[in-house]
């Protein structure tokens, strides 16, 4: 597989060998969706918490006599089926929503979005990404020659002080170590710059 390689002008300098495995190989959606919100699950926090019914407040008296009033009989006005009252499976702070994916399945899923964003020419891949003082302007204006603006994913194999510091006022952008890359940040950005030896790093982590 041939990755189109572009110099400081974004105009394409040569072609990058890289893995069929990782950057040739088919679509799967359905692969896709399930790693994406297991991503999405395994981020989350269970910091909701509902009350039971031994935990609301509320008269322990009876609200009616139990017999000769027609109505339905009832013990307290705590109960779950009446306004106000408990849950009967409340939320906890230890609830987990974790949900477990195979590592066969996670990288054969990261494989495929690469692939995807390979043959939609949404990933491009630049020989290094060297910030020479920590300016937001001087990043800009690299990007705007490499002729990307607009929703950008950056992957370097090592974040530099000056590439972060340079890059993280920039609302549409972000930047990442090849490590830190998931499928959902890869999803969501319309453009992805990856560099040379990222593309290595990933051929090493999920090739």
């Amino acid at each position: 597989m041939e990755l189109k390689l572009i110099n400081e002008q974004g105009q394409e300098a040569a072609k990058l060998e890289a893995s069929d495995v990782l950057f040739g190989r088919e679509f799967n959606e359905a692969l896709v969706h399930q790693i994406v919100v297991a991503y999405q699950a395994n981020a989350r926090s269970g910091d909701s918490k509902q009350k039971d019914r031994s935990e609301v407040r509320h008269t322990t008296t009876k609200p009616w006599r139990q017999k000769g009033t027609g109505r339905a009989r009832s013990g307290s006005n705590g109960s779950p089926l009446w306004r106000g009252g408990g849950r009967i499976f409340p939320n906890s702070p230890e609830q987990n929503y974790s949900q477990k994916v195979n590592k066969k399945m996670f990288r054969a899923g990261m494989a495929s979005i690469l692939s995807e964003l390979a043959r939609q020419d949404r990933l491009l891949v630049v020989e290094d990404l060297v910030i020479d003082a920590p300016k937001t302007k001087q990043f800009t204006a690299k990007l705007k020659g490499l002729g990307l603006e607009g929703n950008l994913l950056v992957i370097t194999d090592e974040l530099t002080e000056n590439l972060y510091l340079s890059s993280r006022n920039l609302p549409n952008v972000l930047v990442l170590e090849a490590q830190e890359a998931d499928p959902v940040s890869l999803i969501r950005f319309a453009k992805v710059l990856v560099t040379k030896n990222a593309v290595a790093k990933f051929e090493e982590m999920w090739g």
